[in-house]
Order: structure tokens, then sequence, then C-alpha cells
């Protein structure tokens, strides 16, 4: 058997594959961009049409890399979570766009929930609060809105990212994993779809796929020639975790992509918070669930290539490092990125993105290093949340493309307070569907002897003068309060 094995990481602004090996070497990798569209403000819609052509052309590219189908051992899959697709069983063509996990066009039906009482009910069965970001009140919006939908009786399936992938790798198997599953608000923690709250979200249950584990072979597709199992899943902050190695409760780490997520591993234990952070399933392996802490950030990368597309104020987000060096400090400026409203632990939808501090003193490179800062600003109010769960963070594992920056891996190392580890193979969730797929093949018995696919790493440690740091976080705190209206 050989011992490559292809991921697919579909992201939210591109899809791509890698061929990894099981001592965590990448062999070849190819990606391409996904079209976001924005038909009103608050509104962020994928061509589910789009992303599997593209995803089947990266895909196709790395199995010819490997040498034909027979030289890939297995496959996995990670993938933007939240992402709802609506599609047709006997044709396997999209009923509609898919809505992004960062849209907030149900962020009215979801405060009449709130305000109707039900948000105690729906955090104590699935760890989540009501919010937009989550599926289920999408999918609810989504049947009321889009007749084709209804129209469509028996034919509809829907799912999220991986659930679409295998549908189209496999010509018909109907999946998803647990840890996708536990963030569309329709599955209990400890149990399975949840019929309480299929009805509170007004979801057609039987358009819903079966939950499965995250390591096991759920399919197998021939579409590359000969057949290839596909037998790793997990959406991709619980990637992440497992591959940065986050077995052991009260590891931790910190995914800055288009969002910024940190998960602390809580064990086979549902966690409970107090302070508006969630509880997720890190991945379910033989029946068993592993479960993390979640604070959610929901800008994060998605602001540098804001400044860049939008404001033109950087050619390439590269940039971003040496400007942020060329200022003693941030020179009194603050940018709190609302761009889709602010995660955890404030939960503001509407909130708005907002500037301040601006004199004649600030230029260019302040607004750029405050746009740097706010990683660690909104990483440091996560911190504090976590602390008052009992999860406080002793150090922080961290990976994604914005981390390739050392000034921000620095500044985090400063404002947090502790020890920063980035590995040097930054594609950790690619690394930790890799893992799993690997599991799930039988290439390794656990996530524990697949931690052999880890690399290197190395550190950045606190070095702020504790004065600076308390100027700084005060500031912070001042510029959120009026973003936020407290």
């Amino acid at each position: 058997m050989s011992e490559t094995i292809l991921v697919i990481d579909e992201g939210t602004t591109s899809t791509r594959a890698m061929l990894l090996t099981l001592d965590g070497r990448c062999l070849a990798t190819e990606q391409t961009e996904l079209t976001q569209h924005y038909p009103r403000p608050g509104w962020v819609e994928h061509d589910a049409d789009e992303i599997w052509r593209k995803t089947l052309s990266v895909a196709g590219a790395m199995v010819a890399q490997a040498g034909g189908p027979s030289r890939v051992a297995a496959i996995g899959i990670t993938n933007q979570r939240e992402t709802i697709v609506f599609w047709d069983r006997e044709t396997g063509k999209p009923l509609a766009p898919a809505i992004v996990w960062q849209d907030r066009r149900t962020a009215e039906d979801c405060r009449a929930l709130r305000d109707a009482g039900h948000e105690p009910m729906v955090q104590a069965r699935t760890g989540l609060l009501l919010d937009p970001y989550f599926s289920g009140s999408k999918i609810g919006w989504a049947m009321r809105e889009w007749p084709q939908l209804r129209e469509a009786g028996d034919r509809l399936a829907i799912g999220t990212i991986e659930s679409w992938l295998v549908w189209k790798l496999t010509g018909g198997v109907h999946v998803t994993d647990a840890s996708n599953a536990s963030r569309t608000a329709l599955m209990a923690l400890d149990g399975g779809w949840d019929d309480e709250l299929i009805a509170l979200f007004g979801v057609p249950r039987a358009a819903l796929p079966e939950i499965v584990d995250c390591a096991r072979e759920v399919g197998r597709t021939t579409l590359f020639g000969d057949s290839i199992p596909i037998t790793g899943m997990a959406g991709d902050q619980q990637a992440a975790t497992a591959g940065q190695s986050c077995l052991t409760p009260g590891d931790t780490k910190a995914t800055f992509g288009t969002g910024a997520f940190v998960l602390t591993q809580a064990g086979t234990t549902p966690p409970r918070s107090d302070n508006r952070l969630l509880a997720t399933v890190a991945w379910q392996i033989g029946g068993e669930r592993h479960f993390a802490l979640e604070g959610s950030v929901f800008v994060a990368g998605s602001l540098i290539k804001w400044l860049r597309d939008s404001l033109g104020l950087i050619a390439d987000a590269r940039e971003t490092d040496a400007l942020a060096r060329s200022v003693a400090d941030n020179a009194g400026v603050y940018l709190v990125p609302a761009l889709s409203g602010l995660g955890a632990p404030w939960w503001e939808p509407d909130a708005r993105a907002a500037i301040s501090g601006l004199s004649f003193a600030a230029g260019k490179p302040h607004v750029i290093r405050a746009a740097l800062e706010a990683m660690a600003h909104q990483a440091h109010d996560l911190k504090r949340a976590f602390a008052a769960d009992g999860q406080d963070w002793t150090a922080l594992r961290i990976d994604g493309g914005m981390v390739a920056n050392d000034w921000m891996a620095q500044d985090l190392a400063d404002m947090l307070h502790v020890t920063v580890e980035r590995p040097h193979f930054a594609e950790t969730t690619a690394l930790g569907a890799g893992m799993l797929a690997a599991v799930g093949r039988g290439l390794f018995a656990d996530l524990h002897e697949a931690r052999a696919m880890r690399g290197e790493r190395e550190t950045f440690t606190p070095a702020i003068d504790e004065a600076v740091r308390e100027r700084r976080l005060a500031g912070w705190e001042e510029a959120v309060r009026k973003v936020v209206g407290g």
C-alpha cells in the first residue's frame, strides 16, 4: 500500500490539495482561489459548483503528481465550517447559493429566538449560542426564502462543505463527520441530530446527512481512475487542533486564517462555558467523542486582505511585517476589525469596524500596525474568557497563513504573556486532516501515534515592558467599548 495521503483543504477564499507523507512532509500542493459573492451588506455566498470544480481540479493534479491513484493510500478532507450547501439528490446540482459561515442574514432570526428564551436550551444541548454564524438558522432562512428548496421535496440534500464534497466524490454517499455536525446547532453534543432543535430552526430532517466518525472509511472515489478510500474528515479548526497535537486536556492552539479560532482540548467530557465561549466536538474516532472549548474571531487575515484590496494601503500581505517594525508604537491608533460583527466573547453581529485614535502623528504604518495588534488584542479577550471558564492558557500553539509574520507572532507572546509555539510547516489544518485519514486507513493506531507526522517548531517568548502592555490593553478595551456600545 502507498503511504501517501491526499488532503483536500477547502477553505473560505481558496481550495487546495496536498500530498503528505507519513512523516509529515508535503510532497506537492496545488491551490486556486474561490469567488466570494456579497449580494447584500452582511450576506456572503459561494457557488457550490465552483467549489466542486476547483476542488476536483486541484485534487486531480495531486493524484497525477503522486503517479496515479494507486500511489494514494487515502483521502482526508478538511473544510470551512458552518457554510451550508443545498443540492438535488438526482442531478447532483446545487439548488441555491451556498451560505457562508461569515454570513449575517439571520441576525434578526437569532435575536428573536434569543428574546423568546431559547438560547439556554440551545447552549445546553449544542455548546453553541444563537448566532448567524452557525448553520441551523441559515438552513431555516433558506427553507423559508428559497421556494425551490421546498419544491425539491425528497430530492433535497443539505450538508456542510465536506458533506457536499464526499457526495460528489463518491456519487451519492450522504454523510457528515461529528466535528462539522457539531457546528450546525442541530446536533446534541452527546448525541445525534436533535428533533427539538431541528423543529426550532425549521430544518427538514430527511435532508440531513448521517453523522459519522472523523477517522474511518466513509466511501471511495473512482473519479481519478482506480478506487481511493476517503478515510478522514474534520472541520478546519478541529483538523488544526489534531495537526497541532492538542491531544491532552489543556493543550491550546490558535489558527489565524480568514478568521481566528482558538481551541483548547477538553477530553471526553463536554465542557460548559459561562463566558460565551463554545463547546464543540474536536473529533470522533471509534464512536468516542473528544471535545474542545472554542473562541471564534470572525476577522483576522480577511482584515489584511481588506486593507490590501479595498483600501489599497498595501500591495502584498508580506509588507505588514516591515511596516509594523518601521514605527515605535501605534501612535494611539486602534483598529477594531468588526467587518462582519464581533465574535467571542462579545457575540455582537451588528457591531461594525472602527479605527480610533487617528491624529496627524499617525500614518499608514500605524494603521497597519494597529491591524496586526488587533490579532493579539482579540486573542487576549479570548484568553480572559478561557481563564474565567477555568481553562487559562499556559502556552499557545499557532498556525495559519498570518503567523508567517514574525512581528505578529512575537506580539502574541508579548500581549498574552505566554510562550507561543509555531511549527515550521504552518499548514496544520491539512496536516490534521492527513493524520485523521492515516488513522482511518489503519496506517496509525490513533492520533497519539500519528504525532509522528508533526514536524519541528520554533518558540516566541514574552519580551514587552509590562507598563507598555497594560497601556495597550487599556486602549484596546476603550476602542472595543465604543464599537459594542458598552
